[in-house]
């Protein structure tokens, strides 16, 4: 199956450049491409894109808002925030609107594409340093008490939401810990489920705020 991406920046070189990246892919196409968060959510209406690689900081209406107004479509598309800007408030606000990757721009074109295979997987990808300083920035200073959720997580769930909360995706935490992507998917679901979060994001984002990620860090 295609992914059919949708690519909005302001920049249209930048727009081209990404193009040119991912339609070189067997399984990914750009369907349309937008200059600004008002078009963006316009085209994601009439297309129905699998993937949005949505950029921050652009005219009328920037990317995080745009992200939120799609979130609340009826078949939300998956979001992969692009951005120059590696700033905590960014990646948290991003995070926290619904979207399922962040990426640097001038990120390596394989993890682009990483990006995007992940996110219509169901999957997410956010850059290491990124994770890093989320962590730094947001999980608390000092240690508390293990929330009740999290005490419930088996040891290889909690295995699976450390390495989450690095930024890894399904396959790389199974290359770490020896086992198949399908068993991650499952650990990653019954995680999840016990949680009480909706997706992997939230997990991560769970994570930060209690502290975890900095215990396990």
């Amino acid at each position: 199956m295609t992914i059919r991406v949708l690519i909005a920046d302001d920049q249209q070189l930048l727009r081209a450049g990404f193009t040119v990246i991912l339609n070189a892919e067997p399984d990914i196409e750009v369907v349309a491409e937008a200059h600004d968060g008002v078009e963006a959510v316009r085209q994601a209406q009439l297309i129905r894109p699998d993937v949005v690689l949505m950029d921050i900081r652009m005219p009328n209406l920037d990317g995080l808002a745009a992200t939120e107004q799609l979130m609340r479509l009826r078949t939300p598309p998956k979001v992969v925030v692009l951005t120059t800007f590696d700033l905590n408030e960014y990646v948290y606000r991003a995070i926290r609107a619904g979207a399922s990757g962040f990426l640097l721009k001038d990120a390596p074109s394989s993890r682009l594409v990483a990006a995007v295979r992940a996110a219509a997987g169901g999957d997410s990808l956010i850059e290491p340093s990124i994770t890093k300083r989320m962590v730094e920035a947001f999980a608390p200073a000092t240690s508390q008490a293990v929330p009740k959720e999290l005490s419930n997580l088996t040891s290889r769930e909690t295995d699976v939401l450390r390495l989450l909360a690095r930024g890894r995706s399904n396959a790389e935490i199974a290359g770490e810990l020896f086992v198949s992507e399908t068993t991650v998917k499952t650990h990653v679901a019954n995680l999840l489920t016990k949680l009480g979060v909706r997706d992997r994001v939230q997990a991560v984002v769970l994570a930060y705020e209690t502290g975890f990620a900095r215990r396990d860090a």
